[in-house]
């Protein structure tokens, strides 16, 4: 069986799995697997779970990506991201990758709830300097 070398790495680690027979992920245009030998191959991968399995017999790891960087050259695949969660437990998973995501749609409205205070004392400041200015 035809192997490659899968590169895994985020902002704080990276690690380098030998032995990867198949992954498995999704880009904007759909679900798509690579297998040893593929061709040259770039793509950006959604948020989501992608998966890859080490040898025919072994069990599927899982990653929850928050969205990724995949590039496929000379049966080495890496994925870049922020950062990624890894198990061989699909519940476990997408457990994780589901309070991931609702972490960050929290963090989202925090920032939009600050930008919108920010904008409210801009607009409020330009409108003071504007009565002082026509006084």
């Amino acid at each position: 069986m035809k192997d490659f070398r899968l590169r895994l790495q985020d902002t704080t680690h990276a690690e380098e799995i030998d032995g990867v027979t198949a992954f498995t992920g999704e880009d904007a245009s759909g679900s798509f697997g690579i297998r040893a030998g593929h061709a040259r191959f770039m793509t950006l991968l959604v948020m989501g779970l992608a998966r890859f399995r080490a040898g025919e017999e072994s069990p599927w790891q899982y990653l929850a990506l928050p969205g990724a960087l995949l590039y496929f050259r000379a049966n080495r695949l890496t994925l870049t991201c922020q950062h990624y969660l890894r198990d061989d437990d699909y519940g476990r998973i997408s457990t994780a990758l589901e309070q991931q995501i609702l972490a960050e749609e929290a963090h989202l409205h925090g920032t939009r709830e600050s930008l919108r205070r920010m904008d409210r004392e801009l607009l409020k400041r330009l409108g003071e300097w504007g009565k002082v200015a026509h006084s």
